[in-house]
């Protein structure tokens, strides 16, 4: 029989699935309703220094019949201080919990990285990608020397496993995330949502208040499964042993076993939560159990980044 577990984040998780940051996880409640529904680990919400209200209303902005999802959120949260009770509750659902962080500097992100050690967060995750937050994000996480000195200064701070979350905006993603690994984190999350824009003719003005925003959501699959590869690729030419962590436009068993045969070690699941709801998570970790007896896979580990064997 197969088995779905992996160890890339301290406590070793059941299946490979996490939900990702951004998606039913601003409280302990909802992170726990994901836990139920199947989910191996959880991570927070993007949790800054201070409460944040985030951009004006309309914030998100739904593409097709379930083609993906357009949204400029501007990263609201309570800010860390009060954020503890949210993360002492996730944690009650016996699984990894990941928080997630931004700032504007080493300083700003390894604070935050701390106060997540101290209420119980497994690992930390670095929002290096936000495409629609001014300064902070994208802004930040385009630059390789700038990923490689936040990355350090967070992973000197704190003894948790460290992952940096990079951008798609940028010419050459492997080029960030080789920074990243090479300043101390312990792996990448790819990718985050790719900056995009809607105009209603009708009115002749974008849709979303804050005119720009992240585009996720199954249209953005090929996009993800394509920066693991190459991510992986480099990890492999440079001898770098680091995890990857694969999300964007997951929806089913078929789109993860994509992530991981090109390179992903585990995966994150967000926006199709907003179509198949929480549920999705058993639906997939079986469609991934059902494969691998089927085709004579023992562990997860049997698969990741197989594609990267196939003649060119």
């Amino acid at each position: 029989m197969s088995d779905l577990s992996v160890n890339i984040v301290g406590p070793r998780m059941k299946n490979p699935l996490m939900l990702a940051s951004g998606i039913l996880d601003e409280t302990g409640e909802s992170m726990l309703m994901a836990v139920k529904k199947g989910a191996g680990a959880v991570v927070t919400k993007s949790v800054g220094l201070e409460a944040n209200e985030g951009h004006r209303n309309p914030t998100a902005f739904e593409i097709g019949d379930g083609l993906g999802l357009l949204n400029a959120m501007g990263l609201p949260n309570p800010g860390i201080n009060d954020y503890e009770r949210e993360v002492k509750i996730a944690l009650t659902g016996g699984v990894p919990v990941i928080g997630s962080v931004f700032g504007r500097d080493g300083k700003d992100f390894s604070y935050l990285a701390g106060k997540m050690e101290d209420y119980g967060a497994s690992a930390v995750e670095l929002n290096l990608s936000c495409p629609h937050a001014k300064g902070v994000g994208m802004d930040i996480g385009a630059d390789p020397e700038e990923v490689g000195i936040i990355v350090s200064a967070v992973s000197s701070a704190v003894s948790i496993p460290v992952f940096a979350k990079l951008t798609p905006n940028v010419p050459n993603i492997a080029d960030i995330a080789l920074s990243a690994v090479k300043a101390g984190a312990e792996g990448v999350v790819a990718i985050n949502t790719l900056k995009g824009m809607i105009i209603s003719p009708e009115t002749g003005l974008p849709v979303l208040g804050n005119r720009l925003g992240g585009l996720s959501g199954p249209a953005i699959l090929p996009v993800g499964v394509r920066s693991v590869f190459e991510i992986k690729q480099r990890f492999m030419k440079e001898e770098v042993n680091a995890v990857i962590i694969g999300v964007g436009g997951i929806s089913s068993a078929h789109d993860a076993l994509q992530y991981i045969m090109a390179g992903a070690d585990a995966l994150q699941i967000g926006s199709v939560m907003r179509w198949k709801g929480a549920a999705v998570f058993g639906e997939i970790a079986s469609g991934i159990s059902d494969f691998m007896d089927r085709e004579g896979y023992s562990t997860i580990k049997d698969m990741v980044g197989i594609a990267q064997e196939a003649k060119k």
